[in-house]
């Protein structure tokens, strides 16, 4: 297979951002995002060999990550000082790679409660849906989403029904208190019968800590 160049990769004329960036601004979940350095930008999608035309590449390319959600879920992107880690350093593909790789899953995102969502390359047959590793069943489901169609669910999609049983009362405010690269840790766990986002107490942990639950859930 031959490798594509930065030249071939960033399609200009069909580039998926606007159209992405639209999609955003108008949906009714909140957003920020900081834009990408072109190095890592460039970076990321000739590790990826993903082209601008699709959603995927245009994340890599323009933004460093996007946090939705007051903050709940952190969708990567070619990485830096707003995101811990990226596409790269996520999935064995950088040059600095921080994290033991999921075969057959690329990972794309995570939220605040421990979970992880990932894009099937082959551990469920290639099926290219986003699977998501949920910590109350330590088992990876899909969502039967493409990545369009996940990227639509973050913008417009009912987060807070999806979260129901993970959310408190007041889990805006305290969101404050986790740094990049750290998620809630629940007390009761979150996968035990008393474990609940109102029955358990939380404190921050690393988001690598959580990342080592959806390994041995594999």
């Amino acid at each position: 297979m031959n490798t594509l160049t930065i030249a071939e990769l960033v399609d200009r004329e069909n580039h998926a951002w606007e159209e992405l960036k639209e999609l955003l601004d108008s949906g009714q979940n909140t957003y920020v995002y900081v834009p990408a350095k072109q190095e890592p930008g460039e970076d990321t999608l000739y590790r990826l060999q993903i082209s601008t035309k699709s959603y995927l590449g245009a994340v890599a390319y323009e933004t460093e990550g996007i946090v939705l959600d007051h903050g709940w879920i952190t969708l990567l992107g070619a990485g830096g000082d707003s995101t811990s880690g990226s596409l790269t350093s996520w999935n064995g593909v950088s040059e600095q790679p921080w994290v033991d790789v999921l075969e057959g899953m690329m990972v794309v995102a995570y939220d605040a409660a421990g979970g992880f969502f990932g894009l099937d390359t082959g551990k469920y047959g290639r099926t290219g849906h986003i699977y998501y590793f949920a910590p109350d069943t330590l088992e990876w489901e899909s969502t039967e989403l493409a990545y369009s169609g996940f990227i639509n669910w973050l913008a417009n999609g009912d987060l807070e029904q999806f979260y129901q049983t993970f959310r408190w009362k007041g889990w805006q405010e305290d969101m404050s208190q986790l740094q990049t690269g750290q998620v809630f840790a629940y007390y009761p766990p979150l996968w035990t019968q008393d474990g609940g986002g109102e029955s358990s107490s939380k404190a921050p942990i690393s988001i690598m800590e959580a990342w080592k639950f959806a390994l041995d859930g594999n």
